[in-house]
């Protein structure tokens, strides 16, 4: 019996009930002969592709455990050869109090947060709204990594001078990058640009967490998904296939079991644990129950969250809009020049990956 992120008994009790968000941060493994993965994919879960019946030789939490390694879905529980989808995402009526409403979402993220494991731990900060929440309930150290002139290191700077929190600049060179993106691309089980670009800060801010004597890196992941952080989702764009707001957002979250594995193996990679207090079973119970108005206004993304974020944010904080990471820390830009200056012209289909590609054969010689 080999599970992570919560406790036999509390698996054991969410297959009986049908329970989606019993409570916990995810969780991934085998219980009682059954294989399983949360509702939303937060712990990592590989399988040997093709096999229908895995032995313990054939699952792995890694990709790079495996010969062919295959996402075990989420919210799905196996045993002898029988894949049930155990687990949906609940669909609550949209709490029509707003006042409550915001309130349950308060109490949500900080019984989150004071539900942190004790110990060393430090905060990946952008200086947006999701990450400086953290930090403040936290009251944890300040990381964050970019290229000097990058937005994520002055928007971090002049977040942490508002909050009055030190912060620590992990300043990236392209060495970093072409040094880190063999081991990045391993760990992840992924080679495609946008992903390495997306994780590579993650692994760098990690590695030095770790460097400095910290055992875990906590993150704001899942905020965008879960409160309305997308543009696409506020204009209902040709991206997305809802004709609601609210529908939206079930998209996005319905995108987290593929996409957060990719962050937490990046930064397990670094050396440290992740936590992302953001996304355990509280807040996303919470903000399924969010109405369109605290979701997105016609000025405002994120909208509930920000307000609960005001009351312990300056409104400088709260209220910034961020990039994406692979933006936010120039690592797409840099990585995109390195791959020209190898040969590898934007003129080429996917050149980023063929370069990722082209350095992770260089380091298995």
């Amino acid at each position: 019996m080999t599970i992570r992120g919560t406790d036999a008994e509390t698996v054991r009790d969410a297959i009986e009930n049908e329970d989606p968000l019993p409570g916990t941060t995810g969780f991934a493994g085998e219980v009682d002969g059954r294989l399983v993965r949360d509702v939303l994919g937060r712990v990592p879960l590989f399988v040997e592709g093709g096999v229908d019946e895995p032995t313990p030789e054939e699952w792995a939490f890694s990709p790079t455990d495996l010969e062919e390694p295959t996402a075990f879905p989420a919210g799905t529980v196996a045993a002898d050869g029988d894949w049930t989808h155990c687990w949906q995402l609940p669909n609550p009526d949209p709490d029509t109090d707003h006042e409550r409403a915001l309130e349950r979402v308060d109490r949500a993220i900080r019984t989150a947060t004071d539900a942190t494991p004790d110990g060393n731990v430090a905060v990946a900060f952008s200086g947006g709204v999701d990450s400086a929440l953290v930090a403040e309930l936290l009251d944890a150290p300040l990381y964050v990594a970019g290229f000097p002139d990058s937005h994520d290191v002055e928007a971090a700077r002049t977040a942490a001078e508002a909050m009055g929190r030190e912060l620590t600049v992990v300043e990236l060179e392209p060495d970093d990058l072409e040094r880190a993106t063999p081991t990045v691309a391993r760990a992840i089980g992924r080679t495609n640009a946008m992903d390495v670009q997306i994780a590579l800060p993650l692994f760098l801010v990690a590695q030095r967490v770790a460097a400095d004597g910290f055992d875990a890196l906590a993150v704001g992941q899942g905020a965008d998904e879960l409160f309305g952080g997308y543009e696409k989702v506020a204009r209902l764009d040709h991206r997305v296939e809802a004709d609601t707001v609210r529908g939206a957002v079930r998209e996005q979250l319905h995108t987290l079991p593929a996409q957060l594995p990719r962050d937490v193996l990046a930064i397990e990679a670094g050396g440290v644990d992740p936590i992302a207090p953001l996304l355990c079973d509280a807040v996303v119970d919470a903000a399924l129950r969010l109405p369109t108005e605290l979701l997105v206004d016609d000025e405002m993304r994120k909208r509930g969250l920000r307000i609960v974020a005001s009351a312990y944010l300056p409104e400088s904080v709260a209220n910034r809009e961020k990039k994406a990471v692979q933006y936010g820390s120039l690592v797409a830009r840099e990585l995109d020049r390195l791959a020209r200056q190898a040969g590898y012209k934007r003129r080429m289909d996917d050149h980023v990956t063929k370069y990722v590609r082209s350095l992770l054969a260089d380091d298995a010689l």
